[in-house]
């Protein structure tokens, strides 16, 4: 999948993934390629950033943890995220709805009797 192609949608789909619980970037990364079949498997470069602006704009919280002596952040949403995650979540629904709309399969008038 081109990297132009998730523009304005990858807040979403991070946000998305850490609704199901806390996780760290790595095992955000694997979510993403998982949930995707591999269509979405995103460099770190990407993910990242990303996080560090959800972190900053409050919808996401970070803490330290350590696992197996290895330092891990753990993102989760906050209330501010989990609200945010719900909205865009309808906004995207509409959207791609709208979009089957046009896209969809081509659809034959019914025949006029006349």
């Amino acid at each position: 999948m081109k990297a132009e192609a998730l523009k304005g949608h990858l807040d979403l789909l991070l946000l998305a993934v850490v609704e199901d619980g806390p996780r760290h970037g790595y095992a955000l990364m694997e979510e993403l390629r998982i949930r995707t079949a591999d269509a979405l498997d995103l460099p770190e470069g990407t993910i990242y950033p990303a996080l560090h602006r959800l972190e900053r704009a409050g919808l996401l919280a970070s803490k330290w943890t350590e696992v197996g002596g290895r330092r891990r952040r753990v993102y989760e949403l906050t209330s501010h995220g989990k609200g945010t995650v719900e909205e865009k979540r309808r906004d995207w629904q509409a959207f791609a709805l709208a979009v089957q709309g046009v896209l969809g399969p081509k659809v034959e008038p019914w025949p006029n009797p006349a």
